[in-house]
């Protein structure tokens, strides 16, 4: 498999029903503002990783990627208007993100806070449409639900705020809530979608790669030294350690999807390209 071409052609294939859909829906809206600085962050680029694991998981799963755009661009608003909120003086205070002004940089704050607060609702209504469908689709929309909020990636935000240190059982459920809730929910939505099949398996990778996700940014934060205000793998194990534990993740990764009923070639790609990554 040639990882790169296919992670290309799934991102490629997102970001143009993505730019579909909300040309079609910001059309004629008012406040023209609103959907101006929705669209400056939603369409800002960035790798899609999280539509494409639900697109790929799909494929692994037999069911044809191309026709679940709608809940895939639900799961990138979503990740979009937890970066805009991420980004406010009130939270990290960045005035960049993936190379160009921070929302609140370009829209002002007040203004930043209603394009993160449109892109959820809107991604609710995405996932309210689809559910139209059948049981199935309702299932993995109240999987999105409960990532996203009070139980999952709202919950670790504010965990993240509230701890300055801690010890391994706080940095567990912020690795859990923070990260992995949003990246397990894409492949158990996929699992959901083709019936259930191997869900626990799909679910168990996901906390996994949801672990490196996170370990590997607190090795990228601390290489920068923008890590002084969080609680972090690298002040609880040092640099050395949290190394460690980050490639013993991968190597979990792996082993995990071997419990999975499916041609995982392409996750393993995933990994890699988590443990190897350098932003």
């Amino acid at each position: 498999m040639n990882f790169a071409a296919v992670y290309d052609r799934y991102r490629a294939a997102f970001e143009a029903a993505l730019i579909k859909k909300i040309e079609r829906e910001s059309k004629g809206a008012f406040p023209p503002v609103l959907w101006e600085s929705m669209r400056y962050s939603l369409l800002a680029g960035g790798k899609r990783i999280r539509p494409v694991l639900f697109l790929a998981a799909l494929e692994a799963n037999g069911l044809a990627w191309a026709e679940e755009m709608p809940l895939a661009a639900a799961i990138e608003c979503i990740h979009t208007y937890s970066l805009i909120h991420d980004d406010l003086p009130a939270m990290d205070n960045d005035d960049m993100r993936r190379g160009k002004p921070s929302n609140h940089k370009m829209f002002g704050e007040a203004n930043a806070i209603l394009a993160g607060d449109g892109l959820l609702s809107w991604a609710f209504e995405i996932a309210m449409d689809e559910a139209a469908r059948g049981e199935q689709w309702r299932e993995a929309g109240k999987i999105l639900a409960h990532a996203a909020g009070v139980c999952g990636m709202v919950a670790g935000q504010s965990a993240d705020l509230l701890w300055k240190s801690g010890g391994e059982r706080e940095l567990e459920f912020l690795y859990e809530n923070k990260t992995g809730r949003m990246i397990v929910a894409p492949l158990e939505m996929a699992s959901v979608l083709a019936g259930g099949k191997d869900r626990a398996a799909w679910v168990q990778f996901g906390e996994a790669l949801g672990r490196l996700f996170q370990l590997t940014d607190d090795l990228l934060d601390a290489a920068s030294g923008e890590d002084e205000e969080r609680l972090t793998a690298v002040k609880i194990y040092g640099m050395e350690h949290a190394e460690r534990l980050a490639d013993r993740c991968a190597g979990q990764c792996m082993q995990l999807l071997k419990t999975v009923e499916a041609d995982t070639g392409f996750f393993e790609g995933i990994v890699g390209l988590v443990r190897s990554r350098k932003i």
